[in-house]
């Protein structure tokens, strides 16, 4: 057993809502999320939910977030919803643990290393040139789902820097990962008590959605296996090759890969979009950022360097809406943070939507002030923001991810201005990712050069 306090009573039982809440506690899992646990989070740094049988211990602290993702990260296993997310992805990365997951890591670390990252800047750059392309096709006409482009700008570029594959023609796969979230937080809502052979619409939908990208995978693979592999570098060739020809280990290292590899920058590409045309003064500065910068040519890796602004703007709106906005675990054997006891099996949530607006380390958190992160200005404890995770499993691709948001945001801003539909509610959704409910109309309009 171990303490990030060994100074307080290790029996001590954390404060949190009082039990005669818990049919709001329940409905609030079922549909808002995001507000349990940022009220739960005003009872103290270590909180626990008591919901029925079940007990979620919230840690909210950017000491005892490290405790729990870092320092005694081997005895946090992954945890409510990443199981249930496990019965359609399999044991991919993003749900495995142990020597599994370790395995798995050290066969894909390579791909993800910032020299290769940063060759692939020119096939981003194409990827959203051609999504520019798109808009300006859009421009003074009908809104367009905004959400839906950025999921197929972010498909195509892990397509092609990821896999080397073109997967524009599966287009049936939002759809299918929309399926699998649905089910997994269903399921961990539920507790777990609803049968899954049920002919529910929702566990119909799940089974098709399972189906399918299950379909896509073995295609994707069977490709692969058609072709020649020699000097290949993408994560199907290394999959191939890594001395393992187990089918279904890639299947779900692909699947798994297809849903975190461009749902979290899409949404945050949305949440980005919606935060700007609220902030104009954000969007003007923007502009002429892009304009200094990239001039008329696309982007290149090595603007990164000075598109400063729209790299704050990014870290802000990920701080904001972080799209892993919750980190789940559960505790392997009894543990103390900061002098409370976590029984072992304990459900353990660290909440990065919540810890992004923790009032001690946060000025004004409600407020949308991408300042916050320019050059220069201190920043808070390491642990205080972490958008990507932190940790042995700290996100493999955000680098990827952060290039290709700041191109799609530069490349948008310098020549196309996106406004909401009037009267339209952004409203969140937390799901596997943090995204906008039902979806971001917006209209597309020219931008007058500055």
């Amino acid at each position: 057993m171990t303490s990030t306090d060994g100074s307080r009573a290790a029996r001590a039982v954390p404060p949190g809502p009082p039990r005669r809440q818990t049919l709001g506690l329940l409905k609030k899992l079922f549909t808002d999320r995001l507000a349990l646990m940022t009220e739960s989070a005003a009872y103290g740094d270590v909180v626990r939910i008591a919901i029925g049988p079940k007990s979620l211990y919230l840690v909210n602290h950017p000491e005892h977030a490290k405790h729990v993702l870092a320092d005694n990260a081997a005895n946090y296993h992954k945890g409510i919803g990443l199981r249930e997310a496990r019965a359609a992805l399999g044991d991919g990365l993003l749900t495995s643990d142990g020597d599994t997951w370790k395995r798995q890591r050290r066969t894909l670390q390579p791909v993800f290393q910032p020299k290769r990252i940063a060759r692939q800047a020119e096939i981003v750059a194409a990827e959203v040139g051609a999504l520019a392309d798109r808009l300006r096709s859009k421009v003074d006409g009908e809104p367009i789902e905004i959400l839906h482009e950025m999921t197929g700008l972010t498909l195509g570029v892990l397509g092609r820097t990821l896999l080397d594959a073109e997967l524009g023609g599966y287009e049936s796969l939002g759809h299918s990962f929309e399926g699998v979230q649905d089910q997994a937080m269903f399921e961990a809502v539920t507790l777990g008590m609803i049968p899954a052979w049920l002919p529910l619409k929702k566990q119909l939908k799940f089974r098709e959605s399972r189906h399918d990208l299950r379909r896509i995978a073995d295609e994707l693979v069977e490709q692969r296996f058609a072709e020649e592999l020699a000097g290949r570098d993408d994560v199907i060739s290394r999959l191939i090759t890594s001395g393992s020809e187990d089918r279904e280990r890639m299947r779900d290292e692909l699947i798994t890969l297809l849903l975190a590899g461009h749902e979290t920058t899409a949404s945050t590409l949305g949440w980005a979009f919606h935060l700007i045309d609220e902030h104009p003064e954000v969007g003007a500065r923007l502009h002429a950022e892009a304009v200094e910068v990239l001039g008329d040519r696309p982007p290149s890796y090595e603007d990164l360097r000075g598109l400063t602004f729209t790299v704050s703007v990014i870290e802000e709106v990920m701080r904001m809406y972080p799209p892993v906005w919750l980190l789940p675990r559960i505790a392997q054997e009894e543990d103390v943070i900061d002098g409370y006891r976590i029984p072992a099996g304990s459900d353990v949530v660290v909440v990065p939507y919540a810890m992004h607006r923790h009032p001690e380390f946060w000025t004004d958190p409600e407020r949308f002030d991408p300042g916050r992160f320019a050059p220069g200005v201190p920043r808070p404890p390491r642990y205080a923001y972490i958008p990507f995770g932190a940790g042995p499993r700290f996100c493999v691709g955000n680098s990827l991810g952060l290039m290709e948001a700041a191109f799609v945001l530069a490349v948008v801003a310098r020549d196309l201005k996106l406004t909401k539909v009037p009267g339209y509610q952004v409203v969140p959704e937390a799901m596997l990712s943090l995204r906008v409910r039902g979806g971001l109309p917006m209209t597309v309009h020219k931008q007058e050069r500055s």
